[in-house]
């Protein structure tokens, strides 16, 4: 199971951290360590001072899939949720000052979590017309709508299809919009498709 995530897919987040829009998807991997799910804790790690969440919403892969092209691309995903691609937003920064990769800080253990997935159909079938939000102690900090992606999830798929086999069960983050921010221990993070809770955990 492979974890595909999309990162500066949203404009508003761009300008938030000062990234300049890429002319193809930026495209990053975690590992299947940092998947957390079913409502599990996520603890703080001992070697970041400023974990930050960023919600997004998570496509899951339905079948093998090589060289797919754009308009084919709906026959590869079946289910969404919300998830959050947990960041050390401070070695980020280290890593990006002296040009190294910075997938530590990305694809640390737990650093995926992932909700409840609910079949497309029950969404209404179009993955590009979702609302989405995460709630964290019962205030929203981040709201987004898949319509608003720079590159849609048809797009992405076929883009990454060119370099590797998209298989059964892997995952695909597909970007987060403005309003990320650092978490805390105790906080109660939920994260909603529409009206529909599909994310509960807490931080420890």
């Amino acid at each position: 199971m492979k974890i595909i995530a999309v990162g500066m897919n949203y404009a508003l987040h761009n300008q938030e951290l000062g990234h300049t829009q890429s002319r193809e998807p930026v495209i990053f991997m975690k590992p299947d360590s940092a998947l957390l799910k079913d409502g599990k804790p996520f603890f703080l790690p001992d070697f970041s001072d400023e974990i930050q969440y960023e919600a997004e919403v998570v496509v899951r892969i339905c079948r093998l899939g090589k060289h797919i092209a754009p308009r084919f691309a709906r026959r590869y995903y079946d289910a969404a949720t919300v998830g959050i691609d947990f960041t050390a937003r401070d070695l980020q920064r280290a890593f990006r000052a002296v040009g190294h990769p910075w997938e530590l800080c990305k694809g640390f253990d737990n650093s995926a979590a992932i909700g409840t997935f609910v079949p497309l159909e029950q969404l209404g079938g179009d993955v590009q017309q979702l609302d989405f939000r995460l709630e964290i102690d019962g205030n929203s900090v981040q709201q987004g709508h898949t319509a608003d992606m720079l590159f849609r999830v048809d797009d992405i798929i076929a883009y990454v299809s060119r370099f590797m086999t998209l298989k059964m069960g892997d995952l695909l983050f597909t970007g987060t919009p403005a309003g990320v921010g650092p978490v805390r221990v105790g906080q109660h993070l939920q994260g909603y498709l529409g009206s529909e809770k599909v994310l509960d955990f807490h931080i420890r």
